[in-house]
Order: structure tokens, then C-alpha cells, then sequence
């Protein structure tokens, strides 16, 4: 009977303080950290079979292969030359990244300077009729691109992701 008499008390007198603690207008404050990734170490280029070649950033717990997911992946699962994948951090940000017009979809073309919708889908149209640009200045043989505006965009556009 001692035992339960004092297990009971004991069981009141937690109550009475639990009581006493919730009638107090105290708060605790909770912080939860934002989650964060480390600060960026470097920037890579990433271009050759890869579908979306580009500068990434390269945090330090990064593989090859995050890099290469990060360029959306190979171009071709199945026949992709994984061995002409090209990740490099010398010197790329000297240049600007060039658009590749073998490879560019119509938003890209007309974020070219002078490079509106209807030319860009001349660009495609004539790429598909005829085949990859094997030059930059092939690209004066479309509708509505004449030596003026090759002049101003040729440091702008490259063909070297030439598809084969």
C-alpha cells in the first residue's frame, strides 16, 4: 500500500508541476536551419555528348557523373560516345558560351542578337532539309541571314557539336 500511496503521490505532484509549467506564459523558441549547399568552388564547362552542353557550378562533393546529369545526360542513351564528353574549367569564362545551330531550339536561336522567331524557324527548317552546318558561314545560305547579320553574330554561334 506504501508503494502505490507514493507512486500516486509522485504521479501528482509531476501532474501539479506540468500544471504549473503550461499556466506560465513562457515559449521556447525553435530554429531549423535552412537547408543549404556548401558555397560553390568552381564552374566547369561541360559539352560534347551531352544534351545540354553549358558552364555548371561544381560544389565539392560532385562526381563526374553529377555534372554530366546536371548537363541533362548523355544525347543518346544507347549509341552516345561517352568518350567525347569534355569537362574543363580552364579558362571558358574568358569567352562567352557560343550557341551551337546544329543543336539549338528555337528559344535559344532568338536569344541571338537580330535572331527572331520566324528566322530561327528558317534555321531549323533549313538544318533539317539539309543537314548539320558544317561551317558557321553556312548558315548565310538561310532565308532572311545575309552577310550583315552573319557579321554581327558569328562570334555568337558554333557548330561544334557537330552530330555524326
Amino acid at each position: 500500500m506504501r508503494k502505490s500511496t507514493a507512486l500516486l503521490f509522485c504521479l501528482i505532484v509531476s501532474v501539479a508541476c506540468i500544471v504549473c509549467a503550461c499556466d506560465q506564459d513562457q515559449y521556447i523558441e525553435i530554429h531549423i536551419p535552412e537547408p543549404s549547399r556548401p558555397p560553390v568552388v568552381e564552374r566547369a564547362y561541360v559539352g560534347g555528348e551531352v544534351s545540354i552542353p553549358g558552364i555548371y557550378s561544381l560544389y565539392p562533393e560532385d562526381t563526374l557523373q553529377d555534372l554530366v546529369q546536371a548537363a541533362g545526360g548523355l544525347k543518346n542513351d544507347h549509341g552516345a560516345k561517352t568518350g567525347y564528353i569534355i569537362i574543363t574549367s580552364d579558362g571558358f569564362l574568358d569567352e562567352p558560351q557560343k550557341v551551337d545551330i546544329n543543336r539549338a531550339p528555337s528559344w535559344l536561336l532568338q536569344a541571338i542578337p537580330g535572331i527572331g522567331a520566324v528566322t530561327a524557324e528558317a534555321i531549323i527548317e533549313y538544318r533539317t532539309q539539309h543537314g548539320a552546318f558544317r561551317h558557321i558561314r553556312e548558315i548565310t545560305n538561310v532565308t532572311g541571314i545575309g552577310q550583315a547579320t552573319f557579321d554581327n553574330i558569328a562570334g555568337m554561334i558554333t557548330v561544334a557539336d557537330l552530330p555524326g
